[in-house]
């Protein structure tokens, strides 16, 4: 059956039925669409009737809530690379509304449009009579057309065979006690949090953040300052694509609401101000951060918003250095060693060897990451041995160096004395750049050489170990830029038990150099030694493994 991008899924069976065939029904679902999958939920719906169905309001009950925190935990278990999104538009609680507004009789007065076209829709309906297909799936064709605009040629899927198969394999399902207590619903509700790739436990908080109000959602996105403590800080996507993100997810969820979306500096933002915010809505571990609002808001003379607490989802695929729920740190972690950016075609490049450019700030590890690449089979080239190769003496590096700032710089033995050298620099950065501008290109014209040497010996990759890659603009020499980092307190720790300076000189040291932000903005792939070696080397074979993957497609194109 051919894949299709975008689908919609029609889920008739009764909400409290639901969460044991969910499995069964995604795995269905992701065998036909690869991209987006929203799920339209009408519990009851009958499309096997002799009358065209059409979409009902169905109210926010305890069963709604509980369907929606599992289907996004099934959906990271069993489907985690399609775009799951749980629509809201006909849920609507009679009671939650103002007297002055009267809902309409029918959901969507008009189809909703959606981020992303519909070109399937599939369906749990429990299909009795085979000779009814063909009705049937008119009929949700027509239904779901009544929804949302769909794409030209929509096709539907009665997922009933797939399901019937799957739950013989697994052994049948149970059903849960339904629950049909109405949950309390809101003119105002507030949340907070970074939202970084969105996935399912923000997905979950959103889902029901967006059930939960009637009028208006506010959002602190965590910036700036709310970010520095964040594991891999430095790969956080920017915050107008993450707001951008939001905003797409919401109009798709619950095209109503207003949205207010405000960068977070703090931990608090407008909860702490808004008089017309009613509920925040938190977790278990974020419960503290609710109190702590409420307490804020008594200081500023507003009224206590009611905490509504939904549950953390497990991470069923978390290893040792994740934390067991779903979060955007471990997902941040299993970016390290993957290609974050596709490297620029440079034709002016030999094919082979493939040229790796690996650089980090003091501290970072890059060299042990060169050394581990040099076990799998790369041909390692050490630029701070080739550093001082220039100032070896009558070499031509040296005369330039001698001649710029003077023979009171040599030994007795005509070597170059480099602290009497680094006296001179230091601080002037016009000396600096004097200095850079004679051992920067040196050092290219050595590593040219050196991949030169490896090609013709047939050498497959070559690993450029700079530190100074990215401020010697030798990246025109690299087929990819690869970083190393690690958190500044962990890099000055470093620096200073090896090389026995002060914390305050390891400081300055790392303030001299490319900040861990500047060089990932460069990457095509980071990496980071900040856990256990096990873990480094996993990172290290995860990285090699996709490079031989990217090299062989290239050679065959």
């Amino acid at each position: 059956m051919s894949m299709f991008s975008t689908g919609v899924l029609v889920l008739t069976t009764p909400l409290h039925a639901l969460p044991p065939r969910l499995a069964p029904v995604l795995s269905s679902a992701a065998q036909l669409v690869d991209r987006t999958l929203y799920v339209h939920l009408h519990p009851g719906l009958n499309l096997g009737s002799a009358s065209q169905p059409r979409p009902v309001y169905i109210p926010p009950v305890v069963d709604l809530s509980n369907l929606i925190t599992c289907l996004y935990s099934k959906a990271t278990d069993i489907c985690g690379d399609l775009d799951v999104r749980i629509l809201l538009s006909n849920v609507c609680s009679h009671t939650g509304t103002s007297s002055s507004t009267s809902l309409p009789s029918d959901p969507f007065l008009t189809p909703q449009s959606l981020s992303h076209s519909p070109d399937v829709v599939l369906t749990d309906f429990l299909l009795l009579d085979p000779s009814q297909s063909l009705q049937v799936t008119q009929r949700l064709e027509k239904y779901t057309g009544q929804c949302y605009v769909c794409g030209p040629g929509l096709h539907s899927v009665l997922l009933h065979s797939q399901l019937q198969k799957l739950q013989k394999d697994e052994g049948g399902v149970t059903q849960g006690e339904e629950s049909t207590k109405p949950l309390q619903t809101f003119n105002d509700v507030v949340v907070g949090g970074t939202f970084d790739r969105l996935h399912g436990a923000h997905k979950t908080l959103l889902n029901i953040s967006c059930m939960l109000a009637n009028r208006r959602f506010s959002i602190g996105v965590c910036d700036q300052a709310m970010l520095k403590k964040k594991v891999l800080s430095e790969l956080i996507q920017p915050y107008s694509l993450r707001v951008q993100k939001l905003q797409e997810f919401l109009h798709d969820v619950k095209p109503s609401l207003q949205i207010e979306i405000t960068p977070l500096v703090d931990p608090f933002g407008p909860s702490i101000i808004d008089p017309l915010l009613e509920c925040i809505v938190v977790s278990e571990e974020t419960r503290r951060g609710g109190d702590a609002v409420n307490q804020k808001r008594m200081e500023n003379g507003l009224s206590a918003l009611e905490l509504h607490e939904i549950q953390l989802l497990k991470d069923v695929h978390h290893t040792e250095t994740e934390e067991e729920k779903i979060s955007s740190s471990s997902l941040r972690s299993r970016l390290l060693g993957t290609l974050l950016v596709p490297p620029k075609k440079k034709p002016e490049l030999p094919l082979r060897p493939y040229i790796i450019g690996l650089t980090g700030g003091s501290g970072s590890g890059k060299s042990s990451i060169a050394r581990r690449l040099e076990a799998l089979g790369a041909t390692r080239i050490d630029c701070d041995q080739l550093g001082h190769k220039v100032y070896e003496v009558d070499t031509p590096g040296y005369h330039k160096v001698v001649e710029e700032f003077g023979r009171d710089i040599l030994n007795e033995d005509k070597s170059i004395n480099r602290r009497a050298l680094g006296r001179k620099v230091f601080g002037n950065q016009e000396r600096l750049k004097a200095l850079t501008d004679i051992v920067w290109p040196t050092i290219a014209l050595f590593v040219k050489d050196m991949v030169s040497q490896a090609r013709h010996e047939g050498k497959d990759v070559c690993v450029i170990d700079a530190a100074v890659l990215l401020e010697a603009g030798w990246t025109d020499m690299v087929h990819e830029v690869w970083v190393t980092i690690i958190p500044g307190e962990e890099a000055v720790q470093r620096i200073t038990q090896r090389d026995n300076i002060s914390a305050a000189e390891a400081e300055r040291r790392l303030q001299s150099q490319w900040s861990n932000a500047q060089q990932v903005e460069q990457a095509n792939v980071v990496l980071s030694t900040l856990w256990e070696p096990e873990v480094t080397q996993k990172q290290v074979l995860k990285a090699w493994s996709l490079l031989q993957e990217r090299i062989q497609q290239r050679e065959s194109q």
